[in-house]
């Protein structure tokens, strides 16, 4: 969190925007129990420091189209830092890969892609071995149901471990 402390109202407030993007000004400062104006510095500060990186609506995909949902494992073929590079600056060529993530444990990155079919999932795949980004192995997992997905972090938990390990 880079030095900025955060207190309860500070999480009052974290959370209350993660649920209700588009809640006004009045409403958020009656929810965290200030009044607007402190409550909108508030706010403005955790803007400024970073730990609001934006607001975004959640779209269900269902009601707007049908789509593959897969998850592939890539490993590459060399380890190089040059290679991680080469490869993450490719991810952000292709909007279907919604969601790319470097890991330890066997291999090197799990991807979230979304196309409109499994073919079309196979097209951005030969695509991505054809343009040679150093993928060596990859594994497919079509996802046949989601069971849960949900974008709201879990900041009292989180936050509630944090204060215990300091002494």
């Amino acid at each position: 969190m880079a030095g900025v402390r955060l207190d309860a109202i500070d999480l009052k407030i974290l959370d209350a925007i993660q649920r209700e993007g588009r809640i006004t000004k009045l409403k958020l400062a009656e929810k965290v129990g200030l009044s607007p104006t402190p409550c909108w510095m508030r706010l403005r500060k955790l803007e400024k420091a970073g730990i609001v990186s934006g607001y975004h609506a959640r779209i269900s995909m269902r009601a707007v189209a049908r789509f593959a949902l897969v998850l592939m494992e890539v490993t590459l073929r060399t380890h190089r830092q040059a290679d991680f590079d080469r490869f993450e600056r490719a991810m952000n060529d292709y909007p279907e890969i919604v969601g790319c993530w470097a890991v330890g444990g066997g291999v090197d990155y799990l991807l979230k892609v979304i196309t409109r079919d499994i073919d079309a999932y196979q097209r951005l795949v030969d695509g991505l071995l054809e343009r040679e980004v150093g993928i060596d192995r990859y594994f497919t997992y079509i996802v046949t149901k989601t069971v849960k997905e949900d974008s709201l972090l879990p900041l009292e938990t989180l936050l509630a471990v944090e204060a215990q390990e300091k002494p």
